[in-house]
């Protein structure tokens, strides 16, 4: 049953006997005032649909709660330890001094029955139709773009560990697999935890380890194929697969068919990190920072840091590419915008579909590369699309192929510019992206136009205030605390709208009959 709050306050009402020591202008002494206003009960009525049983804890209660948790980067106990105890907590949700708080259970239960809904993001919904309602965006039109890496919630594993981890999940989680494991795995006792006993410092011992991890996986991977199981042990099985391929290759001497395995010397794109979590995954920010985890990326207003959309995705992936994600976010607008983004955002077909779109790109182009140092890049190349040919430096003349390579090939085999032009046995060879005279065009404007430059650094820069109010808290970095990418975007959804509620209270937000207005915008 959905519980609501009375009008009526208790007799040590919290807010009554201790409001005057909570700031003016916190959030707080907000949610204390208006939480009713911004959460109303009747929002979450579907939430509670049979009518019976014992009430819940109102919903504006627990959405302020919710609030309040991703704001200060609360765990369960931590917040509940909160609501208990510390005065401020009591004053905002309306508890009264000697109320005795909640288990912390009860916050898993309500976000369970918020992911479940029609509407799961139903509180950042709500602080969204107070932006539009107090007009603080409404004109602006500039939107920045930009992205950070987020801890995951589990250790990263290693591969032999993972393999040990995934084949004893598959024993547990797939039926008739534990009978499976222990006719065909021999290389190790899967009725047992943790990594085989060997000499580690022995590289033989860590080859035959290895060796015997993958050929299990196989053995059991071909044994439960073509069986019908349901989505959930395909799941476990596929993953099996794929642990058992990512991070391993054929010993020396060996041609992969003769059971010899070692661990791979490179990482596989898009990695997966931990059985515990498959869903987090290995990246680099550079090409010295790699990081685990999950990838936040934020659309905001620079002038004012409103964050206007937000999403959580894998860390890897071309779908979870910054310009990808952008695109989502130009999709949502219905408006022409203009967008600032640094050279991550500068794609070709992020541009274009923002000229498509009719908005407008101020996004710094990514540097071209030379093939030899201090030599021709591609835009040394006169491109004519209506021809369909390109000229080379030395005006030598070829056509472009149905998917968009130029070769050059003997053309540069006397060539008097070709040691400043590639180095390649066989000639130049040039790849044109299909959006190609757009990108030519976006790096004149760049070098060209010195306002353009002098927008993106007045503009571009704010979004990563943003960034580092989602990614920090007190100091030090947040730390996911939730498996898989829904659960994470839930909570990246509930620090959005702390954090626009957060600069909204900043700006003076009150509500005078009915309506929300801001003492400065």
């Amino acid at each position: 049953m959905q519980g609501v709050e009375r009008s009526d306050r208790e007799l040590l009402d919290a807010r009554a006997l201790v409001g005057h020591l909570v700031p003016d202008g916190s959030m707080f002494a907000f949610l204390a005032e208006h939480r009713q206003d911004l959460f109303a009960d009747c929002e979450f009525d579907d939430l509670f649909p049979s009518g019976r049983g014992r009430p819940s804890i109102p919903a504006s209660v627990m959405a302020s709660i919710l609030v309040l948790q991703t704001l200060h980067d609360y765990s369960d106990r931590e917040t509940a330890e909160a609501a208990r105890c510390d005065l401020r907590w009591k004053v905002a949700t309306g508890l009264a001094l000697d109320h005795k708080g909640f288990d912390a259970s009860t916050l898993v239960y309500w976000r369970r029955r918020l992911a479940a809904s029609d509407r799961p993001h139903r509180i950042n919904d709500a602080v969204r139709e107070l932006v539009a309602a107090t007009g603080v965006v409404r004109g602006r039109s500039k939107r920045a773009v930009d992205s950070t890496i987020l801890d995951d919630a589990v250790a990263t594993q290693d591969t032999i560990t993972q393999l040990v981890s995934v084949i004893r999940r598959v024993g547990r989680q797939v039926p008739g697999a534990a009978e499976q494991i222990a006719q065909v795995c021999t290389g190790h006792d899967y009725s047992q935890p943790g990594k085989p006993v060997i000499d580690w410092d022995d590289p033989a011992a860590r080859q035959a380890a290895v060796s015997a991890l993958v050929i299990d996986a196989d053995a059991l991977v071909n044994a439960l194929s073509g069986r019908k199981l349901d989505e959930h042990a395909e799941q476990v099985v596929a993953l099996l697969a794929l642990i058992a391929g990512q991070d391993v290759e054929p010993a020396d001497g060996s041609d992969g068919t003769d059971g010899r395995w070692r661990i791979a010397r490179k990482v596989a794109p898009e990695r997966v990190i931990s059985t515990v979590d498959p869903e987090a995954r290995h990246t680099r920010k550079s090409p010295r920072n790699t990081r685990d985890g999950f990838r936040a990326h934020v659309s905001a207003e620079p002038e004012t840091g409103i964050i206007t959309d937000e999403a959580l995705t894998a860390a890897a992936g071309a779908a979870n590419s910054d310009a990808a994600v952008a695109e989502t976010f130009l999709a949502a607008e219905t408006e022409p915008r203009e967008w600032y983004g640094d050279s991550a955002y500068g794609t070709g077909d992020l541009r274009g579909a923002i000229e498509d779109a009719g908005h407008a790109a101020v996004i710094k182009p990514g540097p071209v590369q030379a093939a030899i140092e201090g030599g021709f890049t591609i835009d040394d190349f006169a491109v004519d699309e209506a021809a369909g040919q390109v000229s080379c430096p030395a005006g030598h003349t070829r056509p472009i192929t149905p998917k968009r390579g130029v070769v050059f090939g003997v053309l540069c085999r006397d060539c008097p510019l070709r040691t400043r032009c590639t180095t390649a046995k066989d000639g130049r060879i040039l790849h044109l992206h299909s959006r190609d005279a757009l990108l030519r065009r976006a790096r004149r404007d760049w070098s060209g136009n010195p306002e353009l430059r002098d927008n993106y650094r007045a503009f571009r820069p704010n979004v990563e205030r943003v960034i580092s109010q989602i990614a920090s808290h007190g100091g030090r970095r947040v730390k996911l605390r939730y498996r898989g990418t829904t659960k994470n975007h839930a909570w990246l959804k509930h620090r959005t709208a702390a954090l626009n509620l957060r600069n909204l209270i900043g700006r003076g937000l009150t509500r005078t009959a009915d309506t929300w207005t801001l003492a400065t915008t």
